[in-house]
C-alpha cells in the first residue's frame, strides 16, 4: 500500500503557455498557477474490496474485480486509446463561478495544453466540460487523444446542446462541426497515457439505494478513508433503463442565476434511453482546492446526451464500469470565489 502521505506544491505556468498564438493553443488568459496534490492510491485489490461492500448497500446485485481494461478503441466506446492506465490523473480547470452568476465567455481552454499542464505530453483525456462559448453552448463529452511530438491530437468528443428546430437534445461529433480541441468555462478531466492494463470493473444491478452510481463510489470512498483524498476516473455504460440529465440551453441567461432554483429553472431536463456511455471524474474529499468532487456526462450512439444525474429505472437498471485511482489531482484556473447554486 502506498504511503498516504499527501503534499501540495505550486508552479508557475509559463508565459507562452497562457495565451498562446492562436484560438487552438491558447489556455486562457486569467490563468497565473497550477496547484498540484498528490493522492492516495490504495492497492487495486484492496480498492475492489472497499467498493464491493459499499455498493451493496445501495444496488442488488454487485460484482467488482480487478481486470484487463477492455480495449476502448472498439464497439461500443469508439474512444481514440486502448485504456484508462498509465500515470493516471484529474484535472479540475475553471469552475461554475465561471458560468454563474453571469457567464464569463472569455474562459476557453485547449487539451493539448492541458496535458502538458498535467505534466502528460500527448495523454488521453476524458471527462465531463462546456464547449467552448465562442463555438456553442453545450454539454461536452471530451474524448481527445492530445498531440504528441510527431503525432496529431485526436478529437472523438461529442457534444449535446437543444436542437432549435423541436427543443430536444442534439447531440454531435464535435469533430463533425470544429476543428480544435478546446472547451470553456469548467472541466473535471481523467488524464492517462490510454495504455492497457488492469482496472477496477464495476457491474451493477438493480438500485436499491438513493445515490447514483457515481455518487455511491464517492461516498464508500469517503466513508472508508474518511482522512485521505482519493480520485476515481472512468468511463461506465449504462446498459439498460433510462436517467435523467440535463443540458444548458444555447443561450446563456441575460439575467445573473443566483440561486439553486435558478439555475435548475433554466437548464433542460431530459430522461434519455440506455445504452449511455458516461465518463466521469470523483474525488471522495476535497483537499482544500474546491474542487467539484463528482461530475459526470454521457453519450450515446443514438443521438442522446448531456450530463448525468442518476437512473430513473432502478428496478431494472445494469451498469458496467471501468475505473482507475488517480495518483495527482491538478487544479487549474481556480476562481477566487466559489458560486454554490448549482452544478454544471
Amino acid at each position: 500500500m502506498r504511503s498516504a502521505v499527501c503534499w501540495i506544491s505550486r508552479h508557475l505556468l509559463h508565459r507562452h503557455s497562457l495565451l498562446g498564438h492562436s484560438p487552438t493553443c491558447k489556455l486562457t488568459a486569467g490563468v497565473s498557477k497550477t496547484d498540484k496534490f498528490r493522492l492516495y492510491v490504495p492497492d487495486l485489490e484492496e480498492l475492489r474490496g472497499v467498493l464491493q461492500t459499499g455498493l451493496e448497500k445501495n444496488f442488488a446485485e454487485v460484482r467488482v474485480s480487478v481486470s484487463e481494461c477492455p480495449d476502448l478503441t472498439k464497439e461500443p466506446f469508439h474512444f481514440p486509446a486502448e485504456g484508462l492506465c498509465g500515470n493516471p490523473r484529474i484535472t479540475d480547470v475553471g469552475g461554475v463561478s465561471y458560468l454563474f452568476p453571469l457567464p464569463q465567455k472569455d474562459k476557453e481552454y485547449n487539451m493539448n495544453i492541458i496535458s502538458k499542464e498535467v505534466e502528460l505530453p500527448g495523454a488521453f483525456i476524458l471527462g465531463a466540460a462546456a464547449a467552448p462559448s465562442s463555438r456553442v453552448n453545450a454539454e461536452l463529452m471530451p474524448l481527445v487523444l492530445t498531440e504528441a511530438q510527431g503525432r496529431p491530437a485526436v478529437n472523438s468528443s461529442y457534444f449535446a446542446c437543444i436542437n432549435p428546430a423541436n427543443g430536444q437534445c442534439l447531440q454531435e461529433k464535435y469533430s463533425d462541426r470544429f476543428s480544435d480541441c478546446n472547451f470553456g468555462l469548467l472541466g473535471n478531466l481523467y488524464a492517462c497515457e490510454g495504455k492497457s492494463g488492469k482496472v477496477i470493473e464495476v457491474r451493477t444491478k438493480r438500485r436499491t439505494g438513493g445515490h447514483s452510481l457515481v455518487t455511491a463510489l464517492r461516498k464508500t470512498l469517503e466513508g472508508c478513508y474518511p482522512d485521505k483524498s482519493l480520485a476515481l476516473g472512468g468511463t461506465f455504460i449504462i446498459q439498460k433503463g433510462k436517467a435523467k440529465i440535463h443540458i444548458m440551453p444555447r443561450e446563456f441567461s441575460v439575467y445573473p442565476l443566483i440561486t439553486s432554483e435558478d439555475v435548475n429553472n433554466w437548464l433542460k431536463h431530459f430522461e434519455v434511453n440506455a445504452p449511455l456511455i458516461c465518463q466521469s471524474v470523483l474525488v471522495s474529499r476535497d483537499p482544500g482546492l474546491d474542487l467539484r468532487i463528482e461530475h459526470t456526462h454521457c453519450f450515446s450512439h443514438h443521438g442522446e446526451g448531456g450530463h448525468y444525474y442518476i437512473d430513473t429505472t432502478p428496478d431494472c437498471v445494469e451498469y458496467l464500469g471501468y475505473f482507475l485511482p488517480a495518483e495527482f489531482v491538478y487544479r487549474i484556473d481556480r476562481p477566487k470565489e466559489t458560486h454554490g447554486a448549482g452544478l454544471i
